[in-house]
């Protein structure tokens, strides 16, 4: 008979949750644990994401395990390299062994006197439901909706011949060689299709109603290359990791602080790589500050090359209405297309849509202020895992595991059973989670916790901090309670 009773679940086999299961079997041996996802296969995004051109918008070096380097040249990797690094991850340390696949977690539900979550765990094909138990939670279940992305209610698209379809839902029937491709967005997702499908299409327009910030930068790290062939693997690995960090952190805080000057610079950048070919002051000079929402990342300047070609095209304008043929722009012109893709966005999913209570009573993320960036307020035994938005996903991801890892073993060597953050420091202010102004953020931000004014309530957003607030500064602090309720 399989166990019911875990020490530790993980729910989620993506990115954070092969990483969290490597730094629970490493640094708390004696634990056990097991992965819940509800998906037939491990890798989460870079598993569910099978579009053209799928890649990571940062650098392997930070968005790689700390653990276990990343090999591979490229530096801005392709989507099925990223998916073979993580299933080679879980195998390597026998983390494979330990998922439970078709496993969708629906609720939780928090028990002091017992100390432990009860979970209903559903099998999505046959609707079967059954239930586990845990003294803690790590949810790795990413930050938005598996199921569909977001696409705005355009007029008249019932109307177009053609084929529509969301990035998120691309299936392997798409057919686009040859034919005439509107692609409408001009986000991370956008800039990616757009080159990847003018290799073979007639031609590529990205519609967008406001530019990006659009930054060209090397396939492959030319100085990783050159440590790589005169220091240890993982040495060489670690320091352009840190370097890779540090220029990171750098350039974002020189970017805030300067925001002018940053604007100059990027859109400086994007006019020497398209001269006069593109009206660069129009589609690629955005309203906002840089970093008020994530740069967009192009390797080796593909999306300027395909530009400068002609085989895209930059159109900024609004949607008026889908027409048989195409789309209809506020200007009047229209665009004329075979295949119109939805490249429009996320929809944020706060724990995978998880359900929680605490001692019978539900809890809404909303109500609750985050601490460290990976508990909620007044919710025991819970930690998630959520990266940056200004750097890459699994440096946070990493220090979150680590953290976790740190207070199981404190818990263990004083008796605890529980943990539990609480707001008793009224000079806290709320404020939103995210300081972004993305749509998908700004879509979201009323169903997901609050950020404090203060720590250990503040989300920085700096990684350098973040490491001296999760690897080395005290467990015990004003805002955490630990305890051995009575049974």
């Amino acid at each position: 008979m399989e166990p019911s009773h875990f020490d530790v679940l993980i729910v989620g086999a993506g990115l954070s949750g092969i990483g969290a299961a490597y730094h629970l079997q490493t640094h708390c041996p004696g634990k056990t644990y097991a992965i819940l996802e509800g998906r037939e296969r491990l890798g989460g995004t870079w598993d569910l994401f099978r579009y053209p051109g799928i890649r990571s918008d940062s650098d392997m070096y930070t968005l790689g395990y700390s653990f276990r380097p990343w090999t591979n040249p490229k530096a801005i990797a392709d989507g099925p390299a990223i998916l073979a690094y993580v299933r080679e991850t879980a195998e390597m340390y026998g983390i494979d062994r330990k998922i439970q696949y078709r496993s969708r977690v629906e609720r939780a539900r928090w028990s002091t006197r017992e100390a432990r979550w009860t979970v209903d765990v559903r099998e999505p094909a046959s609707g079967q439901l059954r239930q586990l138990t845990a003294s803690f939670l790590c949810m790795c279940a990413g930050y938005y909706d598996y199921e569909s992305g977001y696409t705005p209610d355009f007029p008249g698209r019932e109307r177009f011949r053609g084929r529509i379809v969301h990035p998120q839902l691309w299936s392997p029937d798409i057919e686009y060689a040859g034919k005439r491709v509107v692609v409408i967005g001009s986000g991370a997702t956008a800039v990616t299709l757009v080159p990847a499908l003018a290799r073979t299409a007639a031609h590529v327009t990205m519609l967008q109603r406001s530019p990006t910030y659009v930054v060209s930068l090397p396939e492959r790290d030319v100085i990783a290359d050159w440590m790589r062939h005169r220091l240890p693997a993982r040495s060489a690995y670690a320091a352009t990791r840190w370097k890779n960090v540090t220029l990171g952190m750098a350039m974002y805080a020189y970017f805030r602080r300067f925001p002018e000057r940053a604007k100059k610079f990027l859109v400086g950048q994007v006019r020497k790589q398209l001269g006069a070919k593109v009206d660069v002051g129009t589609h690629f000079t955005p309203s906002y500050k840089p970093w008020d929402q994530r740069l967009c990342l192009v390797p080796d300047a593909d999306l300027f090359i395909a530009l400068r070609e002609g085989r895209a095209s930059v159109v900024t304008d609004h949607i008026e209405t889908f027409t048989e043929k195409g789309i209809k722009l506020a200007s009047g012109q229209e665009l004329e297309a075979d295949l119109i893709v939805t490249a429009t966005g996320l929809q944020l999913k706060f724990l995978g849509g998880m359900s929680l209570e605490v001692d019978g009573q539900s809890v809404l993320p909303e109500k609750t202020m985050t601490y460290k960036g990976m508990m909620c307020s007044d919710v025991p035994n819970m930690a998630f895992a959520i990266g940056y938005t200004n750097a890459s996903w699994t440096l946070k991801c990493d220090l979150t595991s680590e953290y976790v890892c740190r207070l199981l073993n404190y818990m263990d060597a004083h008796g605890y059973t529980e943990c539990c953050p609480r707001r008793n420091d009224p000079s806290v202010q709320e404020a939103p989670l995210l300081d972004f102004s993305s749509g998908y953020v700004q879509r979201a931000l009323h169903k997901l916790p609050h950020q404090g004014s203060a720590a250990p309530w503040k989300l920085y957003q700096n990684y350098a901090l973040d490491l001296l607030l999760m690897r080395y500064a005290p467990l015990k602090d004003r805002a955490m309670e630990f305890s051995t309720p009575d049974r």
